[in-house]
């Protein structure tokens, strides 16, 4: 997309500190991109919350700022005439190209006006080429650099098609050029190739991907030979960042409440058994369950999966006999299948139902209990759970490990694991554990004194680097 660069880069041991001092400073710039975005983003989420109004209402102020930004910002750049040497037309005619006339005469151009009155692609593909050293001043670069910076931040989470990756690209490419700008005679590399370098530092910055961001990198410039500056760009500025706070992506996740668990356990998790993160109390039907009971727990609680006990007379003792999924309980409410008495049925109630039935929904097409209508003689009728249960759901004693239950359920993928007794005297199972069970903050909520503890301050104390910052 920017064969810009695909010439021979020769480059020396002279120019590793402009570009160490890029991607340091590009780390900082990147963590500070992800701090102010995580601010912006709680602000949005107040006014969306108010309704559909509100965020239409916070799409067009954005969007009216944001011309007034593109529209005005150009009077500030003073007019430069055309380059004697130069390979295209100037000033350029249509929408793309590298010298805009904007309010200048004729044979002059608008610096500022080239960047911000061009696509992304066009802008960064100006911003990498070589040779062009001297088509932009310092001042419009600078300007450029502080408004699409801010300007990405406020842009995302709108009511609109806004992404981050163009942007941090599009935003570490006048970085870069400011920095080569700046520091560039120091060194002998071309500002189009520090434009590249600083779209790597504040990739690597923001979003801490290495592998995958050098190959991009590399496959938009077309440039091998750029290999060993963009890897050493991308350690150097995920390193700083990570002393500040998260990638872009896990903040993201945290804004949004998802219950994403990482691929390892925590070091504090060590110390306690599944028992002591299990709360709240245990909802669980009986083999046979009265229509009336299921409809008042489906409505009083949000859980999405329940474990069935046999008592007596169907075992001698209470016995787990497995997991029923809220949708299949709903699915049975749904197609009213029920019998009159709590004593098993002779049918095999499962013939009456097609795979169909219980295939998963799409988005937005789930079933709710609330949509169910049920007569005052059907919720004192009774529904055989038996054919319709997991009798061989994931389960764990109370006195397993939390980071072994927690490897367990992560590497299966699980959405539920039953907690049964260590003893028999006991009920057939004491919980059952979600993902929301294994959350740091659920874990570090109820058990408080793990903050001070010495496996914690190894995981999540700070830095020296980070206190020295």
């Amino acid at each position: 997309m920017f064969d810009v660069t695909s010439g021979y880069v020769n480059y020396h041991v002279i120019d590793l500190p402009p570009v160490i001092t890029l991607a340091v400073f590009g780390g900082v710039l990147g963590s500070l991109y992800n701090f102010f975005l995580d601010k912006v983003l709680r602000l949005y989420n107040v006014i969306n919350e108010k309704g559909r109004t509100y965020r239409l209402l916070l799409a067009a102020t954005v969007s009216v700022c944001t011309s007034c930004c593109l529209f005005g910002l150009p009077w500030l750049a003073a007019c430069k005439p055309c380059p004697a040497d130069s390979r295209e037309a100037c000033p350029s005619i249509g929408r793309s190209g590298n010298f805009k006339k904007f309010q200048c005469p004729m044979h002059n151009y608008n610096d500022l006006a080239s960047l911000f009155f061009n696509t992304n692609d066009d802008t960064i593909r100006n911003l990498y080429s070589n040779g062009t050293d001297h088509e932009f001043h310092i001042t419009s670069i600078l300007v450029f650099f502080i408004a699409s910076y801010f300007l990405g931040i406020f842009s995302y989470g709108l009511a609109l098609p806004s992404g981050l990756f163009v942007p941090v690209i599009l935003t570490g490419a006048a970085y870069g050029r400011l920095v080569g700008m700046l520091i560039g005679s120091q060194s002998t590399l071309d500002h189009g190739l520090f434009a590249v370098l600083g779209s790597a530092a504040l990739l690597g910055g923001s979003m801490r991907m290495t592998v995958s961001v050098c190959v991009v990198i590399l496959e938009l410039t077309n440039n091998l030979l750029m290999l060993p500056l963009v890897m050493l760009v991308l350690i150097i500025s995920k390193t700083v960042a990570d002393a500040f706070n998260a990638n872009v992506y896990d903040l993201l996740v945290k804004l949004k409440g998802f219950p994403f668990l990482e691929g390892h356990a925590e070091p504090y998790m060590r110390q306690l058994s599944v028992s002591d993160v299990v709360t709240g109390p245990l909802q669980t039907f009986n083999g046979i369950e009265k229509v009336g009971r299921i409809v008042d727990i489906l409505k009083a609680t949000g859980h999405n999966g329940f474990p069935v006990v046999d008592e007596p007379p169907f075992s001698d003792t209470p016995l787990l006999y497995g997991l029923v999924l809220r949708s299949h309980l709903l699915v049975l409410l749904r197609k009213k299948e029920f019998i009159s008495s709590s004593t098993a049925s002779a049918s095999d109630a499962s013939k009456h139902f097609s795979p169909e039935d219980f295939a998963k929904r799409g988005s937005g097409k789930h079933d709710r209990i609330e949509d169910i209508e049920l007569t005052a003689e059907e919720l004192e009728m009774f529904v055989d759970l038996h054919p319709f249960t997991n009798t061989s759901p994931y389960t764990v004693v109370e006195t397993m490990s939390l980071a072994k239950a927690l490897i367990l359920f992560r590497e299966v993928g699980l959405r539920h694991l039953l907690v049964l007794p260590k003893t028999s005297k006991r009920a057939p199972v004491v919980g059952i554990l979600t993902r929301h069970d294994f959350m740091p903050e659920h874990v570090l909520g109820l058990h408080p004194y793990l903050f001070k503890s010495r496996w914690k301050k190894v995981r999540f104390g700070k830095t020296a680097f980070s206190n020295f910052f």
